[in-house]
């Protein structure tokens, strides 16, 4: 006899939440929930450099609730795993799970490198999110080859929208300057990581216009859909220009029709149980087409079926599949495997 819905070992559909996670955040839920003997014996059947990403993840987690917990076990299973409480993820908790299998000296080395790319990777991605014309400006004030050491170590598609700011004759000598830089000695690196925190870190940048703007660009982006088109056409009227910054910032589900036909081919390749359906059932015909265009034919077919097959959807469950979309491509841009569209790219919509 097959359980009812409401029984507590009926499947779960997972949360939006656990959809946009990645899979070493995942992993290193599911370690956590095994305990350190289990754990540390399926780990040792992990590469290296496999081992290194669940426990960056894990040193990130933090407290999970139960019902994360549950959503991630259930991927694994055909029915949600009763009983399971919450964890928390730390780097103690990765380190007790090393120290099972690994030597002391190869633990220490894996958690010195895991601590100092958390410590590296907070800073420098504060830094790279600051507009590109204040990141120029700080760089005036720098001698070329620490600007060059600056901008070798931030995304490379920051550093690119940075260069030319600099100047005509700048640009040629920091240029120049990074193409030659070999590794930067630790602490030079750790001076310029320690300037950064005292001065572009500081609370005056942060309340610059730009970075208010990306701030409330990140917010809308998170709010309803029906919640965000009443609060635009008042501020459309009360502050049109500060809006439309700010819009220009945004990135919502209509505008995966700017990403490239592969990037959006590989987000809804990704895309698990019923979401991409669900999403398409509420887009415009322009995405709706375009998204369709990004799919062999026989992947087309069977998402048109199975959008016929679904019947009459609610909305809130359109909007949460959209949403789910719409994060699941920003997890895809921070790991790097795809571009999305900047804010000072030009607005040109895509045709086939």
């Amino acid at each position: 006899m097959s359980p009812s819905p409401n029984s507590p070992t009926a499947a779960r559909k997972p949360s939006a939440a656990v959809r946009a996670m990645t899979g070493p955040t995942k992993a290193a839920i599911t370690f956590l929930c095994l305990g350190e003997q289990a754990g540390s014996d399926l780990m040792k059947r992990l590469s290296t450099a496999e081992i290194e990403r669940i426990t960056h993840a894990m040193s990130r987690l933090g407290p999970i609730p139960a019902e994360i917990v549950e959503d991630v076990l259930s991927e694994f299973t055909e029915s949600v795993i009763t009983g399971t409480g919450s964890v928390t993820g730390s780097l103690s908790a990765a380190e007790a799970l090393l120290r099972k299998f690994m030597p002391e000296d190869e633990v220490a080395e894996l958690l010195n490198t895991v601590r100092g790319n958390n410590r590296q990777s907070a800073t420098w991605r504060r830094f790279a999110s600051l507009d590109e014309s204040v990141i120029a400006n700080y760089l005036e004030g720098e001698h070329d080859q620490t600007a060059a050491a600056i901008l070798n170590n931030i995304d490379t598609s920051v550093a690119a929208k940075v260069l030319p700011l600099l100047g005509t004759d700048r640009m040629y000598d920091v240029a120049e300057r990074m193409v030659g830089m070999e590794a930067v000695p630790i602490h030079m690196m750790r001076q310029i990581e320690e300037t950064l925190k005292k001065d572009i870190m500081s609370d005056t940048v942060h309340t610059s216009a730009a970075e208010t703007h990306q701030r409330m660009a990140d917010m809308f982006n998170k709010l309803d859909v029906q919640a965000f088109e009443q609060l635009s056409q008042t501020l459309d009227q009360r502050i049109p220009e500060t809006f439309q910054a700010i819009k220009q910032r945004m990135f919502v589900f209509d505008d995966l029709v700017r990403l490239s036909t592969q990037d959006l081919a590989q987000v809804m390749r990704g895309l698990e149980g019923d979401t991409l359906p669900l999403a398409m059932r509420g887009a415009k015909k322009e995405l709706r087409d375009y998204l369709m265009s990004c799919l062999p034919q026989r992947s087309r077919q069977m998402l048109m079926d199975e959008m016929e097959a679904t019947g009459p959807v609610r909305g809130r469950d359109v909007n949460a599949a959209q949403t789910t979309m719409v994060d699941y491509a920003k997890v895809l841009a921070d790991q790097g495997l795809i571009q999305l569209p900047s804010h000072t790219d030009e607005e040109d919509e895509i045709f086939e």
